[in-house]
């Protein structure tokens, strides 16, 4: 195994391949997350008509499209849970690996789904692994890389993700080019590329030698139940609030915002080629501003800290969220103004990446983080179908404005984020 180096590198030059190797995998990782993450987004109202044979006006469309997210919002909670403490026991890089292999085959077999049930079960068991894959990836590079440079480690990180949905986006665009109306569930075999990585992980990137030596030295090996107690406590309970009320306004946003922007470009008159062509750029150019959006975030972390540039974000974001739908707007303004503008506040997510991970102790890491993030998911799937139910059918605006109180809390509850980590 490489050993660690005994002083941090100061730039690129100096860093061991042990580092590089768990850099590219952990972002590799994080791209095909994104890639996966927004395939379903992209073609929910087209899908979920075709399997259950209706129409789009048929409310059992935005019913069942909200049951699917909330199911995939579960399984990357449940992953997140599982996976993480994997993560702790068997090693970052072996559960990293199983966490790319589950997300990949599972969305790849969304493609074959004959009914709606079936396309939430894929997605669920495809969500435990990109649940699962965030922490993992996390806790493999605040292990391995200079701890000076977290705050761009976490731009850098999210910035995959960002581009994975860019990625996304712009292939679905291209394929709903030469893809007949109809299509659209094909878009899916497209998850099935990351599983080349897990070979690649396997065989060239090591455990962190900071899990090896608390694996080795561990005289008992901490327990999810340490996470309520002593002062551990007190960090779960406040950061769980934080990341529960901002997951929950973040994902009610980028899934009714896709649906509402599908109706508007729909009730423009554009053929359904063109909407879904619209749809995935605005999709992209969401995700374009939300990649300064992580650096703008580093920037806020590295001078006030990351509870308060957290606290800033979070307020960026609902400001603009109220903004976008506070009065009726046309397609045009929400695509390529109104909703980029929200993007470029979740940069703020990205901060949680390098942030949440040393909060807890070595072999409590991956758990701890998890949980921590990831019971966020949970309370978005909640969110999910309550506003799904509370939506008037064709209509989001209820949804989405809503979803900007969640954020507007989430604020409040910064204030009262930790500064100090276990390993400081």
């Amino acid at each position: 195994m490489h050993p660690t180096p005994t002083r941090e590198a100061a730039r690129l030059s100096e860093l061991s391949p042990l580092q590089w190797k768990s850099g590219i995998a952990a972002w590799l990782g994080w791209l095909f997350d994104g890639l996966e993450l927004h395939l379903y987004t992209l073609v929910a109202t087209p899908l979920v008509i075709q399997l259950l044979h209706t129409a789009a006006t048929d409310p059992a469309v935005k019913e069942k499209s909200a049951y699917i997210q909330a199911a995939f919002l579960v399984g990357w909670a449940v992953g997140g849970a599982f996976f993480g403490r994997l993560g702790d026991k068997l090693g970052r890089s072996r559960a990293l690996a199983l966490t790319v292999l589950t997300y990949a085959l599972c969305t790849g077999l969304c493609a074959f789904a004959q009914t709606w049930w079936q396309l939430m079960l894929f997605r669920f068991i495809a969500a435990l692994g990109i649940g699962g894959e965030w922490a993992v990836g996390a806790c493999l590079l605040t292990e391995t890389w200079p701890r000076a440079w977290r705050p761009w480690l976490a731009a850098m990180l999210q910035t995959g993700v960002n581009l994975g949905v860019i990625l996304g986006a712009v292939l679905v665009g291209l394929l709903s080019l030469i893809l007949p109306p109809g299509s659209e569930r094909w878009v899916f075999l497209l998850g099935v590329i990351p599983a080349l990585l897990v070979f690649w992980i396997r065989r060239h990137v090591p455990e962190p030698e900071a899990w090896a030596q608390a694996e080795h030295q561990a005289a008992a090996k901490p327990g999810v139940r340490e996470l309520f107690r002593g002062n551990i406590l007190s960090t779960t309970l406040r950061t769980t609030l934080v990341c529960a009320l901002g997951l929950s306004g973040w994902w009610l946003f980028l899934f009714w915002q896709s649906q509402h922007l599908r109706k508007l470009f729909g009730d423009a008159g554009l053929p359904a080629g063109e909407i879904l062509r619209n749809v995935s750029l605005s999709f992209l150019l969401v995700n374009a501003t939300s990649i300064v959006g992580n650096f703008l975030g580093g920037w806020l972390a590295r001078r006030l800290g990351n509870p308060r540039a957290i606290l800033l974000l979070f307020l960026g974001l609902g400001v603009s969220i109220v903004g976008a739908f506070i009065v009726p707007r046309s397609p045009a303004a929400l695509a390529w103004f109104w909703c980029p503008l929200v993007g470029l506040f979740a940069g703020v997510f990205g901060l949680f990446t390098m942030y949440l991970p040393p909060l807890f102790p070595v072999l409590l890491r991956t758990t701890g983080a998890s949980f921590c993030y990831n019971i966020g998911r949970i309370a978005a799937a909640a969110a999910s179908v309550v506003f799904g139910w509370l939506a008037p059918v064709g209509d989001f605006r209820t949804a989405l404005l809503a979803s900007s109180l969640l954020l507007f809390g989430a604020a409040v509850a910064s204030w009262w984020l930790p500064e100090n980590t276990a390993e400081d």
